[in-house]
């Protein structure tokens, strides 16, 4: 199992990024997939996930109405759309999946907002 994020960068507040994980050894329509971030100093917590089955979405409250997690099944990928992004949002971002009890984390992307 092998997940690879991507996508991340310098953005200014009130941009937009969109970052991928591109999932290999499984097949992410398959397991519940997931989007967490971890700021310097502080713990990681979830921003986004997405069932499997139902594909039902899930969002952190202070992410809400402005990140969509969504799985194109074809390529085998999760991505996470971000908009309105504040400096509070950059961290590192970390796709994770959770296949037989067993978690599995990508190496993360990094996301900064900044002026």
């Amino acid at each position: 199992v092998q997940l690879v994020e991507s996508g991340g960068g310098l953005v200014q507040p009130g941009g937009s990024l969109r970052l991928s994980c591109a999932a290999s050894g499984f097949t992410v329509s398959s397991y519940a997939m997931s989007w967490y971030r971890q700021a310097p100093g502080k713990e990681r917590e979830l921003v986004a996930s997405i069932t499997s089955p139902g594909g039902i979405t899930n969002y952190a409250d202070s992410m809400k109405g402005r990140v969509t997690i969504s799985r194109d099944n074809a390529k085998n990928m999760v991505y996470l759309q971000m908009n309105s992004l504040k400096p509070d949002d950059t961290a590192v971002y970390y796709c994770k999946a959770r296949i037989f009890q067993v978690t599995y984390w990508g190496q993360g992307t990094q996301v900064t907002v900044s002026s």
